[in-house]
C-alpha cells in the first residue's frame, strides 16, 4: 500500500473512531481520560462468575488491551521475546508477532512490584496497530499481522532509567506523538505514524537531578478549546505543546517544591476539555488547571491554576495510579486509600480505604462506576457520588499490573496468567 492510500486510511479509521464508542484504541480509551460511555456493565465477577472466557498468556506483561471491533491487541513476554498479540472477541488467539527479539528484561522495585519490557500499551486505529517495547523497538503491523515498519527510540540516546521503559506512544491522526525521557535524553517526539520517520523533536529541559530524569509517565493529547496539545508529564514538570512543532504552551512548576532528587513521575494527568489534574509524587502537590487560554508558567499566581491540594493527613498525590473524572468529582487511589475530589475547587470530599493490596493499574470508569484494581487481582467497584459506596469487591486468580479496557458491554483484564473477559454476553 502507497503512502498515500495508507495516510487516507489513517482519515477513515480516525473519524470512525469518533463515532464509535465500543472501542478503546489506546490506553486510556477513547479519550485519553480512562473513561467509557457504555451502559449495563458487569458490577460483580469472579473466577467462576460472568467471565466470557480467559485467555493463557505467553508471559508477564502490563500492557493494557486495546479493542478495535472484535479484535483485541496487547504486548506479552514469550520467551525472551516481546510480541504483539491479537486475540479475537471469541477468546481464541489469531496471531502474534515479534516486535523485539533482543531478549526481555524483567524490573523489580524495592516495593516487589516486576514489571517488563512488554509495559507499554499499544494504539489502533482500526487499520493498523502500534506497539512498543521496553528495549526502543517501535513497530507498526497491519490488523492482520503484516509488519509495515520498526524503528528503534535508542536513536534517540541509549536508554538509561531505573527501572525500565514503559512510555506508551499516543496515536492522534496521522502522528505518533511520545516523550523520551531518561538519563540520556530528555525530549519530545511526534513521529510519522505510516512510516515511522520523525516529523520534529523538541528538547525538554527539567531540573535533571537524582530520579528526576527517570520518567516512567507518557505522553497523551489535550483536545479542548485552543487544542489539541501534547501533554508531557515528567522531570519534575506537566508541560504542553504544540503539535505542529513541539514549541512549549504552557509548564505547571512547583510540583517538586524542595527540588529533591529522590523523584519520579509515574502517574498520568488526567486531561479533560475544561481540566487537567496534574499529579506528582511521594509527598508532592496535586494540581489542578484549566488549560483554556493557558499561557507560560502555572503558579498559584496564574489565573489557569484552578487549585493545589499539598499532601496531608487526608489526602496524598497518587503515585502510580492516573486519575479518573465523572461529572464534577476526580477519583484518585494509591496503595489502599481511595479519594474523591471536587473537580471545580480540589476540595476532598472523603478518604475511604478499599480493598487491601497493591495499586498499580489505572483507574477506569463506566456506566456511573469507578474501577480500583489492584496487583492482587482484586477490583473493587465504587459507585460515582460525592458519598462513598463500595458496590463490590471482585477477585480474579491472577497478578494484574495493566489498567482494565472497556469495549461492548465487556471489561478486559490482562493478568500475567490469562487475558479475562469479564461481562454478561
Amino acid at each position: 500500500m502507497n503512502h498515500r492510500l495508507l495516510l487516507s486510511a489513517f482519515v477513515a479509521a480516525a473519524c470512525a473512531a469518533g463515532a464509535s464508542a465500543d472501542n478503546w484504541p489506546q490506553w486510556r480509551g477513547l479519550k485519553n481520560d480512562g473513561r467509557s460511555t457504555e451502559t449495563n456493565l458487569p458490577t460483580e465477577w469472579g473466577a467462576d462468575k460472568n467471565v466470557v472466557w480467559k485467555l493463557p498468556m505467553p508471559g508477564m506483561g502490563a500492557s493494557t488491551p486495546v479493542v478495535w471491533g472484535n479484535q483485541i491487541f496487547l504486548t506479552s513476554v514469550a520467551g525472551d521475546d516481546i510480541v504483539l498479540l491479537c486475540a479475537g472477541t471469541d477468546g481464541k488467539e489469531k496471531w502474534r508477532r515479534p516486535v523485539s527479539s533482543t531478549g526481555a528484561t524483567r524490573y523489580k522495585n524495592p516495593s516487589g512490584a516486576d514489571a517488563s519490557d512488554a509495559s507499554a500499551s499499544c494504539s489502533t486505529d482500526g487499520k493498523h496497530v502500534w506497539a512498543f517495547a521496553g528495549n526502543g523497538s517501535l513497530a507498526c503491523f497491519t490488523t492482520d499481522g503484516k509488519e509495515v515498519w520498526k524503528e528503534d527510540l535508542q536513536k534517540y540516546g541509549k536508554f538509561r532509567i531505573q527501572f525500565g521503559i514503559h512510555w506508551t506512544p499516543v496515536l492522534y491522526k496521522d502522528k505518533l506523538y511520545l516523550q523520551v525521557m531518561h538519563r540520556g535524553a530528555q525530549l519530545v517526539v511526534a513521529l510519522d505514524a505510516a512510516t515511522g520517520k520523525e516529523v520534529w523533536k523538541k528538547d525538554r529541559p527539567g531540573y535533571s537531578k537524582g530520579e528526576s530524569p527517570d520518567v516512567y509517565a507518557s505522553a497523551c493529547i489535550w483536545e479542548g478549546e485552543g487544542g489539541p496539545l501534547l501533554i508531557a508529564h515528567g522531570n519534575d514538570f506537566c508541560t504542553a505543546h504544540n503539535l505542529d512543532d513541539g514549541s512549549e504552551v504552557w509548564r505547571v512548576t512547583g510540583l517538586n517544591p524542595n527540588a529533591s532528587g529522590a523523584w519520579r513521575f509515574v502517574s498520568n494527568p488526567l486531561v479533560t476539555p475544561d481540566l487537567i489534574v496534574v499529579p506528582s509524587c511521594k509527598d508532592g502537590p496535586t494540581v489542578g488547571i484549566n488549560p483554556v487560554g493557558a499561557k507560560g508558567e502555572i503558579t498559584p499566581d496564574n489565573k489557569a491554576e484552578l487549585w493545589r491540594v499539598p499532601a496531608s493527613a487526608n489526602f496524598r498525590t497518587p503515585d502510580v495510579v492516573a486519575p479518573v473524572r465523572i461529572d464534577d468529582i476526580v477519583y484518585i487511589t494509591g496503595h489502599g486509600p481511595f479519594w474523591a475530589l471536587d473537580a471545580k475547587t480540589g476540595k476532598v470530599l472523603y478518604r475511604e480505604n478499599l480493598s487491601k493490596g497493591s495499586h498499580w493499574a489505572n483507574l477506569v470508569a463506566g456506566d456511573g462506576k469507578v474501577y480500583v484494581t489492584s496487583q492482587e487481582g482484586v477490583t473493587d467497584v465504587v459507585a460515582a457520588g460525592k458519598d462513598f459506596k463500595k458496590l463490590a469487591t471482585n477477585a480474579l486468580p491472577d497478578k494484574i499490573f495493566a489498567g482494565p479496557a472497556i469495549a461492548d458491554g465487556r471489561i478486559y483484564f490482562r493478568g500475567y496468567g490469562h487475558l479475562w473477559a469479564i461481562g454478561t454476553k
